[in-house]
């Protein structure tokens, strides 16, 4: 299955970047990167990554995310990951990458923390 993705604005402040299919080493990878380097550099502060179609993730896809969170805390930004399912969400838990970055059920409960983030600031 080839990797699909899609931005979106859930508020004027914060993006949801939808990744669809396999998440895992090879150019797909490199390109869902550049396209949430590009997010970041350009102004992207409070960012959700929906994982909720993606149906496989590799130890390639998991440093994506190691690396999008530490790009964000950089920046000044907030990243929340959400929708991980099955494989997915069990590879997510055994390498514990909820120490690193906030993992939610579905997207909606991610937007409500980073607007409670934002309201307790």
């Amino acid at each position: 299955m080839i990797t699909e993705t899609k931005t979106r604005q859930a508020d004027p402040d914060i993006t949801i970047f939808e990744i669809a299919g396999r998440l895992n080493l090879g150019n797909s990878l490199m390109a869902v990167e550049n396209t949430i380097r590009r997010l970041i550099e350009d102004g992207t502060r409070k960012l959700v990554i929906d994982l909720a179609s993606l149906t496989a993730i590799d130890s390639s896809g998991i440093g994506l995310l190691v690396t999008t969170a530490g790009q964000m805390e950089q920046h000044g930004g907030k990243l929340r990951v959400a929708g991980a399912r099955d494989g997915v969400a069990k590879a997510l838990e055994l390498v514990h990458l909820n120490r690193i970055v906030p993992l939610d059920y579905s997207v909606e409960s991610a937007c409500q923390e980073l607007a409670a983030d934002a309201a307790g600031a």
